[in-house]
């Protein structure tokens, strides 16, 4: 049975959020409360205040669940319009171009990599070279023992990346890789004549309403496809919903099913062959998102930039932060709210309601 809530609780959830009423006018995700949603704002109010007390600095914190954003706090002097680092969450949004490129026909993703760069081969590339595809840069197995550290040299970052020892053939050997992200960003440009940010615009950033994001550039002027995003809170969280909704936005299909269905599932194992339970990192790795334990996946970056979906609960939780232990910071999320989706609506809780809005409207910056 769906719950009516009174107007009071209506009162309570509009002034929850009354504080953010800019970026609601410019977003697609409507607002409402946690219990018309099956979840207990107790509880919410319980992770909100763990996360405070337990983490280094938490920044955001957005959920969304059946496309409603039910919560939403931010920790002064961060604020809702404000942009933030996205350090390797930036991945997840490349992995999305890589997509759609494909989708129009620009790019295969078992294309070789050296296809793109003819001016950029070295003499007498090796045979794991000439073997690597656009598909083991999107997996993280480029086959490099050691990732190219191409920043630290004021050389064209293609020509250091294909200039590196590739020890490992390529799709047999998972290495997290950053320069293999910035690589996909190249090859983005070489095919579609546009660097990502501006051929993103008018195929992801305006239809999800993600306002003027920021995107660093190499210095050869090309998209950094493996960091220097800063997009909103909100904004993780729409791509959150994009995937989660299988590539649909506001029912046209903005980015292929079977791109999300590849990108989010296990593509390699990254585990070495040693299980550890309680580790994030070694559950396996799609097209630049990570696979999480409870059937989850996520998008990340640095110092607890994350964009987790969470399909059987048809919800995300977008979070920005200054947090060195990104394993608790998704600890608090498996302890406080995996328990707390329910099926149904629950009933209203006006007490509850305030409390959560009492305990968001003072959170500031710890450090």
């Amino acid at each position: 049975m769906i719950i009516t809530h009174s107007i009071q609780s209506l009162g309570l959830v509009l002034g929850l959020f009354a504080s953010h009423a800019i970026v609601c006018a410019e977003s697609s995700l409507p607002r409402s409360t946690p219990e018309a949603h099956g979840l207990s704002s107790v509880a919410i109010r319980k992770f909100v205040e763990a996360a405070d007390k337990e983490l280094d600095s938490i920044h955001s914190f957005m959920l969304v669940r059946n496309g409603h954003v039910i919560v939403e706090c931010w920790w002064a002097p961060e604020s809702p319009d404000k942009p933030h680092i996205m350090w390797s969450l930036t991945k997840s949004f490349t992995s999305t171009a890589v997509g759609l490129a494909e989708a129009e026909g620009k790019l295969a993703i078992d294309d070789k990599v050296l296809k793109y760069f003819p001016d950029n081969t070295p003499d007498n590339p090796s045979e794991n070279l000439k073997a690597m595809r656009i598909r083991d840069l999107l997996t993280m197995t480029a086959g490099h023992d050691r990732p190219p550290l191409v920043r630290e040299s004021g050389d064209d970052w293609v020509k250091q990346f294909l200039a590196h020892s590739v020890k490992h053939k390529p799709g047999t050997f998972f290495r997290y890789n950053t320069a293999a992200s910035y690589m996909l960003g190249a090859i983005v440009k070489k095919t579609t004549g546009e660097n990502m940010i501006d051929y993103l615009e008018t195929r992801l950033f305006v239809p999800l309403g993600i306002a003027k994001p920021k995107w660093e550039s190499s210095p050869q002027g090309i998209t950094i496809g493996g960091f220097g995003l800063y997009v909103r809170t909100e904004d993780i969280a729409k791509l959150g919903q994009l995937y989660l909704q299988k590539g649909k936005w506001k029912g046209k299909q903005l980015l292929p099913e079977n791109w999300v269905n590849m990108a989010t599932s296990k593509q390699v194992d990254n585990s070495k062959g040693i299980i550890y339970p309680q580790s994030d990192w070694l559950v396996g790795y799609g097209f630049q998102f990570w696979q999480c334990r409870h059937g989850v996946y996520r998008g990340d970056g640095k110092d607890g930039q994350f964009c987790i979906v969470m399909p059987q609960y048809n919800a995300v939780v977008a979070m920005t932060a200054n947090n060195r232990d990104m394993q608790a910071q998704l600890n608090l999320v498996w302890k406080y709210l995996l328990p707390a989706f329910k099926d149904k609506p629950l009933l209203a809780n006006e007490k509850g309601l305030k409390k959560l809005k009492r305990t968001t409207a003072g959170l500031k910056v710890s450090k």
